[in-house]
């Protein structure tokens, strides 16, 4: 049974999910990273909020993990890379808290606009300070907005319906996008001066750490506004502290802070500010709803494979997982035989192919399968989640080519490598009993099954060469469980896969290669064959 552990504070609905669905399921929560670190090892899927840090040490401490679950949409607290390079899958639920992050923007900007928390607490305290507290109109400003992705797109549907006029600058957004939800599409540096109201809804990356830097900062708009629900580290918070005790900036209101807790703070202290504490999707409605999305997206993982919003790997549905199972097979199976042919650390190019009815299915998750299949002989803990890192941590470059059916099969795989001196190349396909098939090597067209142990030659098409072969193996006390011939051409040549049982020696291999007219002789050893 799949174990899963939930090590952050969700709802006890999640707890349940795992339950219904055939997960065991721990919940533990306050554990530091050694307490965790030291109980790892017994999981499968580690479930977590935004309080649990996975670090790279819990993570090569998780000996099964497969999956983290992120309930909610930031994953700037799990370490990608060390998952990745672990090969587990990390998950994110992007858009459970989506409606509650952009309205809590939403209520920073107009509590901004009218100075909300300030007038309260001068009410409270007994003053009546009506003139100190003198607000803009949203009515016919300028929202910008940094990031117009799912919750940006929301906040802009939202700005829009104040009668505001909306800016986005998001490079993935398309004109066509930016047309469809009522925004103007621009450059950072070009709409920054032009905005009374800004507002970031972009992930903590690499490119986007420090996005709003000091220089960004100083190109705001003399007396406008700005509101971060994001991630703390977007902005240069020294610089803005700057721009409010100069007055360049009306206000700023944050959610979020590049240290949190955010307990103290030098701009606590600044009138013209609004400080929550990282509220953005604490709302009862949104809790529930990534609690229960993230139980049910590992759950499908754990129990059939089925990946749903993975940050380091391809998706693939529910109903997509049965179907192409057969198809992870093959190209897991045509990886590692091409893999063996081409030789450790010799090729440098790898194209793979799909032809007909497989140019229709969701090829990422077979690339994936595939590219571990060709490593896997070489790095024996490479899976479908750090084999592209690692095939492109190797400077091999990769192509993908989908083509419409143009052979007599109704679809197949071919995957090609590349070395500076040879190109080998290896074909199957999936007939209808989901058994995979070999149909090309090289040049030679040729069908047979798969098996776990495999002798490839190559020779001069000449008589006599199969009994040679033959009376070999046999004095050698290889036995033969499956025998295929083919050829490029008569007197061309020729290529024979032989099935064996139990591993030949690399001296039976040398009286092989030296049987006349024979120019290679491979053995592959692929240990997942049925």
């Amino acid at each position: 049974m799949v174990k899963v552990l939930i090590a952050d504070k969700m709802s006890p609905e999640a707890a349940a999910i795992f339950k219904n669905r055939g997960v065991e399921v721990d919940t533990k929560t306050g554990l530091t990273e050694a307490e965790l670190a030291e109980i790892i090892g017994e999981y499968d899927g580690l479930a977590v909020r935004s309080t649990v840090k996975v670090t790279a040490k819990i993570i090569q401490a998780a000996h099964k993990l497969k999956v983290i679950g992120r309930a909610g949409i930031g994953v700037d607290t799990v370490d990608v890379n060390a998952a990745t390079q672990k090969g587990v899958v990390v998950m994110n639920t992007p858009f459970g808290n989506s409606v509650t992050t952009a309205e809590h923007a939403i209520t920073l900007m107009l509590s901004l606009a009218r100075m909300i928390p300030q007038a309260d607490a001068s009410t409270r305290a007994g003053k009546w300070e009506k003139s100190k507290f003198t607000g803009v109109e949203i009515t016919g400003k300028t929202l910008g907005i940094v990031g117009c992705g799912n919750i940006g797109s929301i906040v802009a549907s939202r700005a829009l319906g104040l009668k505001m006029k909306v800016l986005a600058y998001d490079p993935f957004l398309t004109a066509e996008r930016a047309k469809q939800i009522g925004v103007e599409k621009c450059e950072l540096d070009e709409m920054l001066p032009r905005c009374d109201f800004v507002t970031l809804h972009t992930p903590l990356t690499d490119q986007t750490r420090n996005i709003l830097n000091a220089d960004r900062v100083a190109l705001l708009k003399k007396g406008a506004r700005l509101v971060n629900c994001a991630r703390g580290g977007l902005v240069d918070e020294a610089a803005l502290q700057k721009a409010l005790e100069t007055g360049a900036l009306a206000g700023v209101a944050l959610d979020v802070f590049a240290e949190e807790p955010a307990k103290s703070h030098p701009m606590f202290g600044l009138e013209n500010a609004i400080f929550t504490p990282h509220l953005g999707a604490s709302t009862a409605e949104a809790q529930e709803t990534v609690a229960l999305q993230i139980a049910e997206q590992m759950s499908d993982y754990l129990l059939s494979g089925a990946v749903s919003n993975a940050v380091n790997t391809p998706s693939v549905t529910a109903t997509e997982a049965p179907l192409l199972k057969p198809y992870v097979r093959l190209a897991e199976l045509l990886g590692a035989f091409a893999g063996q042919l081409a030789g450790e650390a010799a090729f440098t190019q790898a194209e793979i192919l799909y032809d007909g009815a497989l140019s229709n299915l969701n090829i990422k998750p077979l690339t994936s399968a595939a590219i571990a299949g060709i490593l896997r002989p070489f790095i024996g803990s490479v899976n479908m989640v750090n084999g592209p890192v690692l095939l492109k941590e190797k400077g091999v470059a990769l192509s993908e080519i989908t083509r419409e059916r143009s052979g007599a099969f109704h679809g197949y795989m071919q995957i090609t490598l590349k070395t500076p001196k040879e190109t080998h190349i290896v074909a199957g396909t999936v007939f209808s009993d989901t058994e995979p098939r070999i149909i090309r090597i090289g040049d030679v067209r040729m069908e047979t099954e798969f098996g776990e142990r495999m002798l490839l030659t190559r020779n001069a098409d000449k008589p006599g060469y199969i009994g040679a072969l033959g009376t070999l193996l046999g004095k050698a006390g290889v036995n033969i469980a499956n025998f295929r011939l083919g050829r490029t051409e008569k007197d061309g040549d020729a290529i024979a896969l032989v099935h064996i049982d139990g591993k030949a020696e690399d001296a039976t291999l040398q009286e092989i290669s030296q049987i006349p007219h024979v120019i290679s002789v491979k053995q592959i050893s692929l240990p997942t064959a049925a």
